[in-house]
C-alpha cells in the first residue's frame, strides 16, 4: 500500500518530509523519510495486531545505520575534494604567482607588482625594500582612480633604480598614496614563486620561500 500524506507530521526542522510511495529504492532513502515510513507503519498498524516491540527495536537499528553510513559517505566525499584540490595545486610548484602580499621575488632585475587603492588619490609611489631596509627601486603613479589596478614592473624606464644592480631575491613592498594630505590605503599584489604545497587543518596553502600563501590569495598564475 502507498503512503497518504500525513497532515501532522513534520521534519525534525519542522519543514515537511518526504513522502515514498510503495515502488521507491529504499537503498535511496533518507533518514527523515525512513522516520516517516516507521511513525506510519505504527499509525496505521491493526490494533488487534499490533508490532511486537524487537521489530520497532530492528528499525531503530536500521535507522541508526543510515545516519552513520550517511557520515561516513559525506566524510569520503570530504577527503576525495580535498585530496583532488590537494593533487591539482601540486602543478603550482615552480611557478611564479602574483598573490596578495607585500614580498615580491625579482629574477634577472626583474619583477612585478600591483596596487589597488581604495580611493582616489592625487599620486601613489611604489617602494622596493632590500634587507636593510634601504629603498633600492620606487616609481610614482599621477591621478590614481579608485579599485583600478596599476603594474609596477622593475626594469621599465618608468622605475628609479637606486642600485646599479639588484640582486635575486625577495624585496619588501610599500605604497604611498596621497590624496592632498591624507593617505589613501591600497590593496598590494606581488610576485613569488611555489616551491611546495602544504595541507594544514583541512586548508591548503602554497609554499614559498618567505612563507605561505593562501590560495584565496593568489591572483594570478605565471607571468
Amino acid at each position: 500500500m502507498a503512503i497518504e500524506n500525513i497532515d501532522t507530521l513534520q521534519g525534525f526542522a519542522g519543514k515537511d518530509i518526504k513522502v515514498y510511495d510503495a515502488n521507491y529504492d529504499n537503498s535511496k532513502m533518507d533518514q527523515e523519510g525512513f522516520f516517516k515510513v516507521l511513525l506510519t507503519s505504527f499509525q496505521y498498524q491493526d490494533p488487534f495486531e499490533t508490532q511486537d516491540i524487537s521489530k520497532f527495536i530492528d528499525n531503530t537499528v536500521k535507522l541508526r545505520e543510515l545516519e552513520v553510513m550517511k557520515k561516513f559517505e559525506d566524510a569520503v566525499s570530504a577527503l576525495n575534494d580535498n585530496n583532488t584540490l590537494f593533487l591539482n595545486t601540486t602543478n603550482l610548484i615552480d611557478k611564479k604567482v602574483l598573490y596578495k602580499g607585500d614580498e615580491t621575488l625579482v629574477e634577472n632585475g626583474e619583477t612585478e607588482v600591483e596596487f589597488v587603492p581604495k580611493k582616489d588619490a592625487s599620486y601613489a609611489t611604489v617602494y622596493l625594500y632590500n634587507n636593510e631596509h634601504k629603498v633600492v627601486a620606487q616609481e610614482t603613479f599621477k591621478n590614481i582612480h579608485a579599485n583600478q589596478h596599476y603594474t609596477f614592473k622593475l626594469g621599465d624606464s618608468n622605475v628609479e633604480l637606486n642600485d646599479t644592480e639588484i640582486a635575486d631575491g625577495y624585496y619588501k613592498v610599500s605604497v604611498v598614496a596621497k590624496d592632498g594630505e591624507k593617505s589613501i590605503s591600497s590593496d598590494i599584489y606581488s610576485t613569488a614563486k611555489v616551491t611546495g604545497i602544504q595541507k594544514d587543518s583541512g586548508d591548503i596553502f602554497a609554499l614559498y620561500d618567505k612563507g605561505t600563501i593562501s590560495l584565496s590569495d593568489i591572483e594570478r598564475i605565471g607571468g
